[in-house]
Parts: C-alpha cells; structure tokens; sequence
C-alpha cells in the first residue's frame, strides 16, 4: 500500500471517528436531558406512552422522541464503529510498511549466503 493510500485510509477513519464520537457525545447529553424533562409516568394527553430507561430511571417520551433520539444513538455507533475499523486497518497497514522499510538489505544478503 503506498504511502498515499495510507494517508487517504488514514483521513476518512478520522473523518468517520471523531463525527461518531461527537454524536455519541451529543446523544448522551439529549439523554440527559430527557432524563431531567420527561415524566416518570405515561402521560396519555401528551402522548408520552413510550418508556425510556435511562441510567435506571424509566421515563415517557412520544414516539417523534423516541425515534429521534434512538436514530442518532445508533447512526453514531455506526459512524464511530466504521471509522474504528478503518483506523484499525489503518494502523495494521501502517505497521507492516513501517516494518518492511526498516530491515536491514545488509542482514537479509547475510543470510542468503
């Protein structure tokens, strides 16, 4: 793999890893939130009859909440475990180049005589 190639891998698992992990981040912080919000029992008039454990706690939330919050919880896994295994291949590759280049020319015609 040349060292254009690595550098492009190298790239998008960044690219991929750090939106993944800032979605994390962001889901995390409306979990929170709900968490802080949201009634702890079902409220019919509001429509809050889906139930969230968060950290312990059940909580309602409407089905719009519900859908929102659980797309962006798995979409940023996804991200983040895509960009996880592209710098993975990553470092494997980079690893193998890094140590093809530093044996010795000298150590290997030693050898073959």
């Amino acid at each position: 793999m040349t060292g254009r190639n690595l550098s492009a891998l190298r790239f998008f698992s960044l690219l991929l890893l750090l939106p993944g992990l800032a979605g994390l981040i962001f889901s995390a912080v409306v979990s929170t939130h709900y968490l802080q919000t949201l009634p702890r029992l079902p409220v019919p008039a509001e429509m809050r009859m889906i139930p969230r454990n968060i950290h312990g706690v059940v909580v309602y939330q409407t089905e719009a909440e519900d859908r929102k919050l659980t797309m962006m919880e798995y979409g940023s896994v996804g991200v983040f475990a895509v960009g996880f295994v592209m710098g993975c291949v990553y470092l494997r590759k980079w690893g193998i180049e890094q140590a093809l280049s530093a044996e010795d020319p000298d150590l290997l015609t030693e050898e073959s005589k």
